[in-house]
């Protein structure tokens, strides 16, 4: 039983994700917000976090120690503990994504966190890497 090179190809190219053939772009939604007395309201979080398919509470966590500042997640908001301005927000953000959202290999977002033995994983469901995060919380 010989398959010639053609029927090889297409053979692979049935078991290939449809999401790995996709190219739309990728964009995180800027911080919306203001500043209400000594804190900083970020009224767009829960959409953030959902765009980027992440726990809030694991962003939370990864915002918290890079912008040292203490956060409270309420209903609507992220109350940020003192007076932060967008971009440096924006800036963490962006970081946060490369560093736990988009795939090294292949470059999408399409991946989830998964945490065997101690150790915290990027799993790729567009071209199947896994690899494990370089950046500690």
């Amino acid at each position: 039983m010989t398959l010639d090179y053609k029927e090889l190809l297409e053979k692979a190219q049935k078991q290939i994700p449809k999401s790995a053939l996709e190219t739309t772009r990728f964009e995180i939604p800027k911080v919306l917000g203001h500043i209400q007395g000594n804190r900083t309201v970020i009224s767009n979080f829960h959409q953030i976090a959902s765009t980027l398919r992440r726990d809030t509470e694991h962003l939370i966590k990864y915002l918290s120690k890079e912008l040292g500042a203490p956060m409270e997640l309420s209903k609507t908001a992220l109350l940020v503990g003192t007076k932060m301005p967008a971009w440096r927000i924006n800036e963490k953000i962006e970081m946060y994504t490369k560093d736990f959202v988009i795939c090294s290999v292949c470059k999408k977002p399409d991946t989830q966190l998964i945490k065997e033995s101690r150790v915290l994983f990027i799993k790729c469901s567009a071209c199947g890497a896994k690899e494990p995060v370089k950046v500690k919380i």
